[in-house]
C-alpha cells in the first residue's frame, strides 16, 4: 500500500495543480479575473448573504385568479348553452359563484349534462398522486345551476399555477443577465427570488412580477360614450394603456380573440419611422389562428391587450398570412426590450404580487465575509496547532494535506459555479473538522499498531489499511446526510448541504491519496525504524 506506480504520483501532483489553478482567481485582482473568465476559469460566486442584493417574495394572487376563472367560466356556460341550443337565462357573476338558469324543466337533464362537462378537472398532490379533483363544484336547484370554485380544486389550480410560473420567472432573469439568481419556491403559493449583487431591483421586479399575458380581439360594434358603462353581453371593457380613463369594449369569445402562448419569438426592433417596437412571430399553429382571425374580418379593427390593456387597437387592412407582426404604443427602447423579455418566456398563468422585498447592502456582506473567514482563520490555526502538538511529524502531514484539501474545496466550488453562502462557510469549517478527522483514526490506528510490536514499515500499512475501512463507512453515511439536506432542503440549508458534500468528496481524495502519497514517500526516504507518534 506504501508503493505508488510513477502514473498515480503525477495523477495526484496534477490533481493538486489544476485546484491551485482553478482556486486562484479568488485572490487575484478583477481585472485579472476578467481575463481568466476568458478560459472559463472563475471565482467563487458570492451569495446573497456574502455580496449583497435583492431578496423578492412574490405571491399568487388568488383573488385575481379566482375572478379570471369565473369570468373564463361564465363564457364557457354561455358558449356550451348556445351549442346545444338550450334556452337559459340570468347568467350571473357574483364574488363566490357563476349562476344560470335554464328557460324550460324539460332541458334541465340535458343542461346538467353540458355543464358538468365544465368542471374542470385537475391534478392534485405530488405528481398527480392525490388523485384528480373538480376546479369547480356544481349544484342544481331545480332549474337554477350554480358553480362554486372548489377550496381543492383552487389549491390545485395555484400549485400547477406555481409550477408553471417557477419556471417563467428563472427564464425571464436569465435574459437579463443576472448573476447566479435562486429561484424557489416557498410554501403553496409563494415564490423567493434572490438577486446577489442587485442592488437596484426596480427593473427585475417589473418583468418577473409582469404577466404578460397577450391576446388579439376584435373590437365590440358599440363603444362606450363614458367610462364606467356597462358593456353589453359577450364584450368586456378594458382599459387604454396610454390613457386609463379611456375604456374599450372588445370581444371575449373564443372566435374573436387569439392569444400569444403560441409565440415563438419576440424582439426588440424599430418600424420605419424609427419608433421602438416589439416584432413577433407565432408558430404554425398560432399563425393558422391569427390568419383566420384576421382574414375573417378585414375591415374591422381589434385591439392589442398586454395585461389587460389596449396597447393598440389598428384596422385589419388585408389578412396577416405571414405569422408575424408588430406591437407598437409609444414605448421606449428599454420598455421593447423588457417586453420581449417577457412575451419570449411566456405569460405567467396567474398574476404575481410582490408580499416583501428586502436589499442587503453590500456593506452587510463583507461584514459577513469577514466574520466569516475569522471564524474559518481561528478554526484553521487552531486545527492546525492541535494536530502538531498531538502527531508531531504525521501532525505536519496531516496540515499539508488539510491545505490541500480546502484548495480543492475552493477550487471545485469555483468551477462548478456554486454559490457560497454564510451557511456554506459554515460547512467547510465543518470539513476542517473532518479532514483532521481522517489522520487521527489514522494515525492512531498506527501507533496502537507501533505499540502493539509490529515493525514501524508494517505499523504504518496496517494502520491505513485497518482505517481507510472506518474512513470510508463514516464518510459515505454523511454523505448520504448531505444530499438529503440538498434534496428537501431549501435557501441556506442547501448552501450548507453544498459545501458539506464538496468538503466529503474532498477529504476522501486527501485521506486515500494525498496523505498516504505524503507518508509513503517520507517512508521511501527515511526508511524508519520507529514511527514518530
Amino acid at each position: 500500500m506504501l508503493h505508488y506506480p510513477r502514473w498515480k504520483i503525477i495523477a495526484i501532483l496534477a490533481a493538486v495543480a489544476l485546484a491551485a489553478l482553478l482556486a486562484l482567481p479568488n485572490i487575484l485582482s478583477p481585472e485579472w479575473q476578467a481575463r481568466l473568465r476568458a478560459w472559463n476559469i472563475n471565482p467563487i460566486t458570492l451569495g446573497l448573504d456574502l455580496q449583497g442584493g435583492s431578496n423578492v417574495l412574490l405571491e399568487v394572487d388568488r383573488a385575481d385568479l379566482v375572478d379570471k376563472l369565473k369570468r373564463q367560466l361564465a363564457s364557457d356556460v354561455r358558449n356550451s348553452m348556445r351549442d346545444a341550443k338550450i334556452a337559459y337565462n340570468g347568467l350571473t357573476r357574483s364574488s363566490d359563484s357563476v349562476r344560470v338558469r335554464v328557460s324550460k324543466p324539460e332541458d334541465e337533464d340535458n343542461a346538467k349534462t353540458e355543464l358538468q362537462k365544465l368542471l374542470n378537472p385537475l391534478e392534485s398532490g405530488v405528481f398527480g398522486a392525490g388523485g384528480p379533483v373538480n376546479l369547480f363544484d356544481l349544484t342544481q336547484d331545480g332549474q337554477q345551476f350554480t358553480f362554486t370554485v372548489s377550496p381543492k380544486g383552487l389549491d390545485a389550480k395555484i400549485a400547477l399555477a406555481v409550477a408553471q410560473s417557477l419556471k417563467i420567472v428563472e427564464n425571464r432573469v436569465n435574459a437579463l443577465g443576472t448573476s447566479e439568481p435562486i429561484i424557489q419556491q416557498q410554501g403553496k403559493d409563494r415564490i423567493v427570488v434572490q438577486l446577489p449583487g442587485v442592488q437596484n431591483p426596480d427593473q427585475v421586479k417589473s418583468v418577473i412580477g409582469r404577466t404578460a399575458k397577450l391576446t388579439f380581439q376584435l373590437l365590440c360594434e358599440a363603444q362606450p360614450t363614458a367610462k364606467g358603462q356597462n358593456p353589453p353581453p359577450d364584450c368586456q371593457a378594458v382599459p387604454m394603456r396610454d390613457d386609463p380613463n379611456q375604456d374599450l369594449w372588445v370581444q371575449t369569445s373564443t372566435r374573436a380573440t387569439t392569444d400569444g402562448a403560441d409565440l415563438v419569438d419576440a424582439r426588440s426592433a424599430f418600424d420605419q419611422n424609427n419608433r421602438a417596437v416589439v416584432s413577433f412571430r407565432f408558430n404554425t399553429k398560432g399563425a393558422d389562428r391569427f390568419a383566420k382571425l384576421t382574414r375573417d374580418n378585414v375591415g374591422k379593427p381589434f385591439a392589442i391587450i398586454l395585461d389587460e390593456k389596449v396597447v393598440s387597437y389598428p384596422r385589419i387592412n388585408e389578412p396577416i398570412l405571414g405569422g408575424s407582426g408588430q406591437i407598437s404604443g409609444n414605448f421606449t427602447v428599454q420598455e421593447t426590450n423588457d417586453l420581449a423579455v417577457v412575451l419570449r418566456s411566456g405569460a405567467l398563468p396567474a398574476k404575481l404580487t410582490i408580499v416583501e422585498e428586502r436589499t442587503v447592502g453590500p456593506s452587510l456582506g463583507s461584514d459577513s465575509i469577514r466574520a466569516g473567514l475569522i471564524a474559518s482563520a481561528i478554526g484553521l490555526v487552531l486545527v492546525l496547532i492541535f494536530m502538531i502538538v498531538g502527531y508531531g511529524l504525521f501532525g505536519i502531514f496531516a496540515n499539508i494535506a488539510l491545505l490541500v484539501n480546502l484548495l480543492t474545496l475552493i477550487a471545485l466550488m469555483s468551477f462548478f459555479g456554486f454559490t457560497l453562502t454564510l451557511p456554506g462557510i459554515a460547512g467547510i469549517v465543518l470539513t476542517m473538522g473532518m479532514a483532521v478527522d481522517s489522520n487521527v483514526l489514522i494515525y492512531e490506528r498506527v501507533r496502537e499498531e507501533w505499540r502493539n510490536g509490529r515493525s514501524a514499515l508494517s505499523a504504518i500499512e496496517t494502520g491505513f489499511k485497518a482505517a481507510l475501512g472506518t474512513i470510508w463507512d463514516a464518510n459515505l453515511t454523511t454523505l448520504v446526510a448531505a444530499l438529503a439536506l440538498f434534496g428537501v432542503g431549501s435557501g441556506p440549508i442547501r448552501g450548507f448541504a453544498v459545501t458539506l458534500f464538496i468538503g466529503i468528496i474532498t477529504t476522501m481524495f486527501t485521506a486515500f491519496a494525498l496523505t498516504q502519497l505524503i507518508v509513503a514517500t517520507w517512508v521511501k526516504w527515511k526508511r524508519p525504524k520507529e514511527v514518530p507518534l
